[in-house]
């Protein structure tokens, strides 16, 4: 069975270890502060009120250091021990756990230097506590903070905010419903009045220690502390607790209190104290303990375990790094995600926009056509249907697809890239890996230039097929088509036969008005409609081959460009980590520095709840 002083000594580890990861209450931390839920004893009081002579009385000894103004400049966290028989008495540090102090003026040094080490050798304050532990024979299992004096103005060296900073720094402390009071007033206070032999004759302070001046929950303990002669004499202390014992037991005022009155008494009253409030609120610490580590190990598992450090693992941890991007990457693609549309886009709107935006006016204006037809036949001038006219008008045109082609691969391109980048970053898992990212960011970007290139040459390819070929059936229907939008032919004349419509004569594919046309291009009237009907024609070509392309260039993008992304985006990523070394590999997951610092952050916290649960439950009481 448990003492009951294992439960202060319980707490004191805790604290210590709250104190190590920075928590020490009042934080903006994401988690609870295990600091706060942990009850407390805070001695508070104003400058040079006789605090410290209450605490180095408590201990028995000289450890604290001393001065004019404000001294005390960090919380001191003060944790008694009692051990038993005639153990040498000895102090440690929480800064400095494997050193033991047996000189106690080397303690009160100490907490003077690790003081300026966080304040500097001014005279301002800091919320951070030094812990210092005590193991000695002469004292009670007792936890108490020692706390700045507060004060009404600032002095020389102090900044002008002091006054309200140390009383913020007191607040931090003492308003945690958990935290006993050592002051004058309040329900949770325990009340100390010092320096009660100093009164004056005829005097007393009877109203106020049974409690008919002021009211307390808890009682009064008077104090009767070291006049500075002792102090300055290095009198004992032991000698001094006997002097104050003597005090109140021959005190004609205070005899009758003389058992609940002194140092030692307001030792042991706390300490029982501490004892039954830490008990009461074991459950509350034990659940609040429970729920915070469900919390962290949530966010640990939100963060990401640590990498081992093999290069196998380390591998297999890349590897499966890049298949989640791989699936975000994919799903974007095929609809699971937002953002793959815009590929659809590209081929339903910008490649027919741009196709409808083509100057083919321009090209086959009846000034072009005329141009274009008369160079073409040279010294010469055409007798029946200007083919090599038609061919020139025909490539020429064929010419200003290959912008629009090229621009919808630049497109699509544009797009994979954006969601590649997207898929990056909602990778939750590579967030950790930011060289990981670049990396992955980079051979994606390297593999879809490789995709845009055999792209581009695909399409252009098709634009170059439908000049190096032109559409035979196409051209063979022109004369009948000719013929029946040609002008009628004059009185007299044969109508052609169905025979003849089938099989024209040679001269049948242009009306007799054009045929002479074509002999005297300047002086037929007929001259400028023989021209149009060729650029209506290389039109109409010109339109059938653009909704070819229409549907074959977003066939090409696709299958070079969307289908070789969904298939093959990491593939020469693969091969290249294949061969990296266990050095390498871990460059590459060298995370950032402040998820690492989270992350062991939360692991250090997390090993202090486990911890911390473990020695709470191991107390009986609890049970």
């Amino acid at each position: 069975m448990a003492t009951m002083q294992s439960l202060i000594g319980l707490v004191n580890r805790i604290q210590r270890a709250c104190t190590a990861l920075g928590d020490y209450g009042g934080g903006d931390s994401t988690f609870s502060s295990l600091w706060d839920a942990l009850p407390s004893v805070a001695v508070v009081g104003g400058q040079s009120s006789g605090k410290s002579s209450v605490l180095e009385s408590i201990v028995g000894r000289d450890f604290l250091p001393r001065g004019s103004g404000i001294v005390t400049r960090r919380p001191l966290v003060l944790q008694l021990h009692q051990t038993e028989g005639r153990e040498e008495e000895y102090a440690e540090f929480g800064h400095l756990p494997r050193r033991r102090f047996t000189d106690f003026s080397l303690v009160r040094k100490e907490i003077q230097d690790e003081t300026d080490r966080i304040t500097g050798k001014t005279k301002q304050i800091s919320p951070i506590p030094i812990h210092l532990s005590i193991y000695s024979p002469h004292v009670v299992n007792l936890t108490l903070i020692d706390l700045p004096g507060l004060t009404k103005v600032a002095v020389e060296g102090q900044s002008e905010t002091i006054v309200e900073d140390i009383e913020n720094m007191v607040r931090l402390y003492v308003e945690k419903v958990d935290c006993l009071i050592v002051d004058i007033r309040g329900e949770r206070t325990f009340g100390v009045l010092t320096k009660l032999d100093l009164m004056d004759k005829g005097t007393n302070a009877l109203d106020v220690l049974e409690g008919r001046a002021y009211r307390l929950q808890h009682p009064w303990v008077g104090i009767v502390n070291r006049s500075q002669a002792d102090i300055n004499k290095n009198t004992d202390m032991m000698y001094a607790r006997r002097r104050e014992r003597e005090y109140f037991a021959t005190s004609p005022d205070y005899g009758h209190l003389a058992n609940k009155m002194g140092s030692e008494y307001l030792a042991k009253l706390l300490s029982e104290h501490l004892e039954k409030v830490i008990k009461g609120k074991l459950p509350g610490i034990t659940s609040m303990i429970n729920k915070g580590i469900e919390e962290m190990e949530a966010e640990l598992d939100h963060l990401g375990r640590p990498i081992a450090v093999d290069a196998g693992a380390q591998l297999y941890t890349i590897l499966e790094l890049c298949r989640a991007f791989d699936k975000i990457f994919k799903e974007h693609l095929d609809g699971g995600r937002p953002g793959g549309d815009r590929i659809y886009g590209v081929f339903d709107n910008q490649l027919p926009a741009a196709l409808r935006k083509l100057p083919f006016d321009r090209h086959l204006s009846l000034q072009n056509v005329k141009k274009i037809v008369s160079e073409a036949d040279g010294y010469q001038p055409h007798l029946i249907a200007p083919e090599q006219g038609y061919r020139r008008l025909i490539e020429g045109s064929l010419n200003y697809f290959r912008g629009p082609a090229e621009a919808s691969v630049d497109a699509v391109h544009f797009v994979l890239k954006e969601l590649v980048r997207k898929s990056i970053g909602e990778t939750e898992e590579l967030r950790r890996f930011p060289t990981l990212q670049s990396a992955l960011a980079a051979a994606a970007g390297e593999a879809l230039e490789k995709f845009r290139d055999e792209s581009k040459k695909t399409v252009v390819r098709l634009v170059e097929m439908e000049s190096s070929y032109l559409t035979v059936d196409f051209f063979r229907k022109l004369p009948q088509e000719v013929e029946k939008v040609g002008p009628a032919p004059p009185p007299g004349d044969r109508r052609a036969s169905s025979a003849d419509r089938k099989n024209p004569p040679p001269d049948r594919g242009i009306p007799a008005a054009d045929r002479a046309s074509a002999v005297d291009p300047l002086g037929d009237r007929y001259a400028d409609n023989h021209f149009r009907r060729i650029g209506s024609n290389v039109s109409s070509y010109i339109g059938m081959v653009s909704d070819t392309l229409r549907s074959t260039i977003p066939k090409a993008v696709v299958y070079c460009q969307v289908k070789e992304a969904k298939q093959n985006l990491l593939n020469y990523f693969y091969t290249q980590i294949g061969k990296k070394e266990g050095k390498q590999l871990a460059e590459l997951l060298d995370e950032d520095p402040s998820l690492m610092s989270k992350r062991q952050e939360i692991a250090k916290r997390l090993d202090l709840y486990k911890v911390s649960k473990d020695e709470i439950e191991a107390v009986a009481w609890v049970r």
